[in-house]
């Protein structure tokens, strides 16, 4: 099991000017609040993704075996939460676990990144998967069509066998072009938001593909949400680590930057840069009040940003809540050889691991952050696999939704993120959208 060492988020010698664990105590009551919404919210099925780990993934290992052989990618279309899951996934693991079957996401509507994608596949041995629950969102939809009319002018006899649609269950465009078509498809959950989705066919079908054990990812999951229900909270990582936060933010650090000393985790960095970010950066709470609330997460890299960015996280603002995410044992590594014993500079990195060597650095800038007194905090992980991937990701999404109940605000919605929707529908030339297109251009010409 991965491991969290909260340690410099509490005052401690090295760090006095941390939150005291007494703070923790004082909380106690507005943290068994927020616990019992939880609780409720699940037994209302609200929050689906609390029950991903019993799901039976037959339907999908089932369908990964029946794949022609000669299908060594998946291109995943989709956008956020329909994409950033498939890519921590595979990128965390497609070393660590020597996946055979290699997985593309395209997240984005810019044409030169699609081209780099197309330019390295082979299609004849290439599967497509569109990822997206409305089946209406203009980013994964244009690349649908384009890919689509590619594959049908290219395979016309079987283009329906090189392309699946995961969106919703019963309506939906997709869920009818799945109907006239006949593609393979799979199912975007009604109660787990995109965000939330990686556990979902949204992530596990692309994982699978690659070569990922599924189930192992559903494991480390179900041992985190056990973990969630220790009452004791210093025992208790998602919930510790998000009352923390929380009074963090009470403190002015409306900064949370995770900084992985891994590249392999640097996706997982990046998902959860949306699920913290979309759903607590929130106008109102849920008594309507404003509020403007939230915490800005940054992603970082070590040992690269050690380079480029913790100048600022030691010297700068001490508005920032600072996490490392560390791999202990690694699959794959190298001795630095001796070749200049007789030189100082160089002479004591001589027979040392690169591990080691990274591990020293974050260790230092541990160190470094406690003497400026910057709070900190460390999530362990033994080695990268499944079961432990699997754990990080539901302690996150615990985390999320029980620090949005301690602000008092509904961390499910996205209300921010529709204006910017309905703007492109119009600009776009959606039907519908004429009075938003004038407002737009009367802005345009000002």
């Amino acid at each position: 099991m991965i491991r969290f060492e909260h340690r410099n988020l509490l005052a401690n010698p090295y760090l006095s000017r941390a939150i005291p664990s007494s703070r923790l105590v004082d909380f106690a009551e507005k943290v068994k609040s927020a616990r019992q919404e939880i609780l409720s919210d699940r037994k209302a099925g609200i929050l689906g993704f609390y029950d991903l780990p019993e799901q039976d993934t037959a339907r999908i290992t089932d369908f990964v075996a029946s794949l022609p052989a000669k299908f060594e990618s998946m291109v995943v279309l989709g956008i956020g939460g329909s994409a950033l899951g498939n890519k921590a996934l595979y990128n965390a693991l497609k070393t660590e676990a020597s996946l055979k079957r290699k997985v593309y996401v395209y997240d984005n509507v810019d044409p030169v990144y699609l081209h780099e994608i197309l330019s390295e596949l082979d299609l004849e041995k290439t599967v497509f998967n569109v990822v997206t629950k409305s089946g209406t969102t203009a980013e994964t939809m244009s690349g649908y069509m384009i890919l689509l009319d590619l594959l049908k002018r290219k395979f016309p006899g079987d283009y329906h066998k090189r392309m699946i649609i995961t969106t919703d269950k019963e309506k939906g465009f997709l869920r009818q072009v799945v109907k006239a078509e006949g593609f393979p498809s799979f199912v975007v959950p009604d109660n787990v938001g995109g965000r939330f989705s990686v556990l979902t066919d949204v992530g596990l079908l692309s994982s699978a593909f690659a070569g990922i054990d599924i189930k192992a990812l559903l494991k480390g999951a179900a041992d985190m949400r056990k973990l969630s229900e220790t009452a004791d909270i210093t025992q208790n990582p998602p919930l510790l680590n998000g009352l923390l936060h929380f009074l963090y933010m009470r403190e002015g650090k409306n900064i949370s930057v995770m900084m992985p000393y891994s590249n392999s985790l640097y996706d997982f960095a990046d998902w959860y840069r949306q699920l913290w970010a979309e759903s607590l950066g929130k106008r109102y709470d849920t008594q309507n009040r404003e509020i403007f609330v939230g915490q800005t997460p940054v992603k970082a890299l070590g040992t690269t940003d050690q380079h480029s960015q913790v100048q600022l996280y030691t010297q700068g603002p001490n508005d920032k809540v600072i996490t490392f995410l560390t791999v202990e044992q690694w699959n794959h590594d190298y001795i630095i050889p001796d070749i200049h014993p007789e030189r100082e500079e160089v002479n004591y990195l001589g027979g040392k691991k690169l591990s080691q060597l990274l591990n020293a650095e974050r260790l230092a800038t541990e160190f470094a952050l406690c003497q400026a007194q910057r709070p900190n905090a460390n999530l362990i992980f033994p080695q990268l696999s499944a079961d432990n991937l699997g754990a990080a990701i539901m302690m996150y999404q615990i985390q999320t939704v029980f620090t949005g109940k301690l602000l008092n605000i509904n961390p499910l919605d996205q209300p921010g993120v529709e204006a910017g929707k309905i703007a492109t529908y119009a600009l776009m030339g959606k039907k519908g959208y004429d009075a938003q297109r004038k407002e737009i251009e009367a802005y345009q010409n000002q």
